[in-house]
Parts: C-alpha cells; sequence; structure tokens
C-alpha cells in the first residue's frame, strides 16, 4: 500500500510492490480438480448412447457416452465385477453408473463404470436375449430336434386371435392354395397380460386333442369360416399347428417371447409353425418352432405348398423336363468347355510362354531403369555446372556491371521523359495565362479606363461626374482625361 503523502513534494510510492501470488503446477491443479470431482459428486447414473467402443489387450473396456449436446468417456476395468457387460455395444441406449474422476495424465475427467443397465426397449432386448441364451443352452433351439412337416397335410390346429388380420391372411391363402384343407381353430389373445399363458393353453389344448388324453370341450374347438367342424373323437389326428398374429412392436409382441410359450411350444408332440408379425420381427417361439415363417401368409404358402407345388409341377411336367435336359446339356457343354480351357492353361508351353514374357518385362524394365538414372546424373551434373558457374566472381561482376548500365540508361530515359512532361506542362500553363491576361485583351484594341484618384475600374458611365479625373490604359502607354459629359 502507497504511504500518505506529507508535503506537496512527497508523491508517496510511486510503484507498489504487488501482492505476493500462488502459482500452481499443471499437476497440482489437476489433482485439486480431481479431489473437487471426487469429493462433490462422486458415484452417480449417468444415461446416453455408447460410442467408440474398444476393448484392449489387458481386458479393460473403453467407450464413449453421449448425447445430442456431450460426450463423457468411461472405463470399465477387468477386475471390476459388473453383470451385463456383454450389452455394451455401438449405438445402444444405456444407464451407466459410477465415479466421475480426472484421468490426470491426460487432464481429462472419465466415469469409472461399476454398473450397467440397459434403457426401454433395450430392457426388454435384454430380456429377450438373456432368456433366448438360456433356452438355446438348454438346447430348445436345437437343429436336429425340427421335425420336418408334412408334404400334404389334411387337418391343421390354429392358434392366434380371432379378430386379428393374422387370421384372415391365412384363410385367404388357405382357400386360394388349398381349400380342403381342414383346420381346428383355438382362439385366444395374442397380447397383453395373460396372453403367453392362453398361447401355452391353446398348445397343449390341441396336443390332448391328438392323443385323446381327456375329454375336450366340444366349445373350445372352432372351425375356421368354410372349414367342416370335425367330431372329437380318438381318432381324429392333427398334422401341425400354426401359431401365428400379425405385426407390431416388441411389447405387443412379447407374449411370445415368454419361457411359458417356449416350453409349450418344445413339449409338443405335432410339428410347430411360428408366423409372427413381420418379416424383420423375430420372437422365441421363432426359435424354438420347427419352421419359422415371416408372415402369416408365408406360414399358409409354406403349409400348401406341397399341394400347390405338385398341382403345378404335374401341368407343367413335359417343360420342366425339357428345361431339365437342356439344362443338363448345358451344364455337361460348360463342364466341356472348362475342361478344353484347363487343358489349354496347363500345356507347358504356355507356361514358358509365361516365364518368356515375364523374362521380357523384366529386361524392359531394367532398361527403364538404366535410363532412368542415367538421366537422373546427368541433370545432376548440369545443375552443378550452372551453379559453379554462377558462383565465378568475373561472370558475376559481368552481370552486374551490365545490371548497373541497364539501370542508367532506364534512369536516362525516365528522366528525360519527366522532363518532356514538365516541358509540356509549363507551355500548356503559359498558354493557358496568355489566353487569361488583360494584356491580351488590350492588345485586341480594348483599353481600361480607372479613377485617376482611387484607381478603381470604372465600369458604368453613370457613375462618373463631371469633372472627375480618369486614366486610360491602352496597349502603349495611358491617357488622362477630364469628364466633361456623359453619353
Amino acid at each position: 500500500m502507497a504511504k500518505i503523502t506529507k508535503s506537496q513534494w512527497d508523491f508517496g510510492e510511486l510503484f507498489p510492490a504487488e501482492p505476493p501470488r500462488r502459482v500452481l503446477t499443471v499437476s497440482e491443479l489437476t489433482t485439486q480438480v480431481k479431489r473437487l470431482l471426487e469429493k462433490e459428486l462422486g458415484l452417480l447414473w449417468v444415461t446416453g448412447e455408447v460410442t467408440n467402443l474398444r476393448v484392449q489387450s489387458s481386458g479393460h473396456v473403453y467407450f464413449t457416452l453421449k448425447d445430442a449436446g456431450a460426450q463423457l468417456n468411461c472405463v470399465l476395468f477387468r477386475g471390476e465385477t459388473v453383470e451385463n457387460r456383454e450389452i455394451l455395444q455401438d449405438g445402444r441406449k444405456l444407464a451407466v453408473q459410477g465415479d466421475l474422476t480426472v484421468y490426470e495424465s491426460r487432464g481429462q475427467y472419465q466415469l469409472i463404470v461399476r454398473a450397467v443397465e440397459m434403457q426401454g426397449v433395450g430392457a426388454l432386448q435384454l430380456a429377450f436375449d438373456r432368456l433366448k441364451r438360456k433356452l438355446q443352452a438348454e438346447g430348445l433351439f436345437a437343429p436336429e430336434r425340427k421335425r420336418p412337416l408334412p408334404k400334404y397335410p389334411q387337418r391343421i390346429g390354429l392358434v392366434t386371435s380371432p379378430t386379428g388380420a393374422a387370421i384372415r391372411d391365412v384363410l385367404h391363402v388357405i382357400r386360394r392354395r388349398n381349400p380342403g384343407l381342414e383346420i381346428i381353430f383355438v382362439p385366444c389373445r395374442v397380447q397383453g397380460d395373460g396372453a403367453a399363458e392362453e398361447i401355452a393353453a391353446a398348445i397343449r389344448l390341441l396336443n390332448e386333442f391328438v392323443h385323446a388324453v381327456e375329454p375336450l370341450n366340444r366349445s373350445s374347438v372352432q372351425a375356421s369360416a368354410g372349414s367342416t367342424i370335425q367330431p372329437l373323437n380318438d381318432s381324429t389326428r392333427l398334422d401341425l399347428i400354426l401359431l401365428t398374429r400379425g405385426g407390431g412392436s416388441l411389447e405387443d409382441l412379447w407374449a411370445f417371447n415368454e419361457e411359458v410359450v417356449a416350453r409349450a411350444i418344445f413339449d409338443s408332440a405335432i410339428p410347430v409353425v411360428s408366423a409372427v408379425g413381420h418379416e424383420i420381427d423375430f420372437t422365441i417361439s421363432d426359435f424354438v418352432a420347427d419352421v419359422r415363417a415371416a408372415t402369416p401368409s408365408a406360414a399358409a404358402e409354406i403349409i400348401t405348398e406341397g399341394l400347390f407345388a405338385s398341382r403345378q409341377f404335374v401341368a407343367g411336367t413335359i417343360n420342366w423336363m425339357w428345361q431339365r435336359i437342356r439344362a443338363r446339356l448345358a451344364r455337361k457343354r460348360d463342364e466341356l468347355t472348362s475342361l478344353l480351357a484347363r487343358m489349354a492353361r496347363a500345356h507347358p508351353r504356355r507356361r514358358l510362354n509365361e516365364k518368356l514374357q515375364r523374362l521380357d518385362d523384366l529386361q524392359a524394365g531394367l532398361a527403364r531403369a538404366v535410363k532412368y538414372r542415367w538421366r537422373e546424373w546427368q541433370v545432376r551434373w548440369q545443375n552443378a555446372q550452372q551453379a559453379l558457374a554462377r558462383v565465378r566472381p568475373a561472370q558475376l561482376l559481368a552481370r552486374r556491371r551490365q545490371s548497373l548500365r541497364e539501370l542508367e540508361r532506364r534512369l536516362r530515359e525516365r528522366l528525360l521523359q519527366r522532363l518532356t512532361g514538365y516541358q509540356n506542362q509549363l507551355a500548356a500553363v503559359q498558354t493557358r495565362l496568355r489566353l487569361l491576361s488583360p494584356a491580351n485583351i488590350l492588345d485586341r484594341g480594348y483599353s481600361i479606363t480607372r479613377d485617376a484618384a482611387t484607381g478603381e475600374v470604372v465600369r458604368d458611365a453613370t457613375l462618373v461626374s463631371h469633372g472627375q479625373r480618369l486614366k486610360t490604359r491602352l496597349k502603349n502607354g495611358e491617357i488622362s482625361s477630364v469628364v466633361e459629359g456623359q453619353g
């Protein structure tokens, strides 16, 4: 602080000492930021989309959690016990729990992951993946247990909703392709709470109906429109069961992802066809079933394919036979052509010609390389000669003298041009002055009359008085006069 002045000449301390300041190193500052973050935030949950996922050879997992406005670096160490580690994939939206800290070596903050969870539809997807892995481990998806469908089914069981679009699509295709097919329809819900239990019960009901384990309630088995109601007796048999519904979201199709439905399909003694949703939809029932169809209409086409194809086959047998014969001849012709080409390629003379051509290419390449190197050395030699010539004093002095003479010549020309310009300007100014000079006017016969006393120019005759003395200037000399009258 400056001291108080005591006189008009005491100005105090003009340059006071600066207060002491604390200067931190980068490491000290980073350590303080790390302690502050860990103390104030600590363990927290963060949600976002996974991107830039990479797994190091050490087993540590690094990824970035981002949203529309920012991103956060995350690390999952190998020794950290975290469930659902496998759901860490690029593009997935996750909720991540971890400790917020600072990686001091880079000076950036990051989240050390302690837990990972899916969000929204992702939770259903996670449950789907878990059940899928469980059932696959138990062998429910094994290809060897899947049974082929009968080629010419005569009676099938249909499990679906009586009010959905799936049953209309199935019946429409069956009437068009195999109207004689008999359908045993068991209605059930295909969406909502309790739908999975109803679907499983319908599958078991059809199996009990086939094996006649216990009498069936006639009201629970219905025939579709246009089909014949079959008497429920021990001799009634089913060739397959069609389990179907229309498309929808993952939540809408969730009944077909329940374990109870998968177990019922697996325990069914009758082959099961699963046709749930659209082509892009896959459910657990599709994996357990003996056959999976992309849509309900596709399932009906698969079931009726044997009879429908047989009719077409019988109608087109002759054309089919000719096509087969022509195709067989074409294949044999292609095989013969290929064999001849292989024999030609394998001939020793061709191999020798290829080696000779390779030798020619190598010789040409060697000649080009030698020529190129020779030109390169020529250019280097010329450059060296030019550089040596440029550093010789005599030549350099000669060039400087020539340049000086050229500059002198250009200076003289420039001075002459400038002098000529000034002379022309002077002549023009003299001409203008001569044209504007009063003497030039007097040369043409004019005169200038002034008051002899004041020297003012007389421009109006009414302004002079009798007896006033005047002076008139002519081209040569002046005339003095006295005013006697006004004209």
